[in-house]
């Protein structure tokens, strides 16, 4: 159970788990894309992207494990960190959005939802003190 510090909430993270996606979009391409759409939208200052995957990586090197096998970025933004992590063999991305800065949970989740074309899929928002 969680204890009731009394300090005024210092920020959100918005946690989604997104199932039955389409993998096409799980590309370095497509992945930048949205995180510079989500950033528009939810009024949030990109900074530094990092991308961790097997691209350049040779074929006997690549990961083949469904839940290694994907995609991870971290767009660094002004006031923290959206972070994805894509599993192309499940169809799954799994993304976090934390920012000391408010943003609209809903509208975030939903665009994240579209962008990928989810069809299945849960969110979780926690206030952080």
């Amino acid at each position: 159970m969680a204890k009731e510090t009394g300090t005024p909430p210092y920020g959100l993270e918005l946690i989604l788990d997104l199932h039955n996606c389409d993998s096409s979009h799980f590309t370095r391409d497509s992945i930048e894309a949205f995180f510079c759409e989500l950033c528009e939208l939810i009024d949030m200052e990109r900074c530094d992207l990092h991308f961790w995957d097997d691209v350049g990586v040779p074929l006997e090197d690549q990961q083949n494990d469904p839940k290694t096998k994907g995609t991870s970025a971290v767009q660094f933004i002004l006031t923290s960190t959206i972070v994805v992590h894509t599993l192309d063999l499940m169809k799954a991305a799994y993304i976090n959005i934390f920012s000391c800065k408010t943003f609209d949970t809903d509208v975030a989740a939903r665009f994240a939802a579209r962008w990928f074309n989810s069809s299945d899929w849960t969110s979780t928002v926690v206030v952080r003190h």
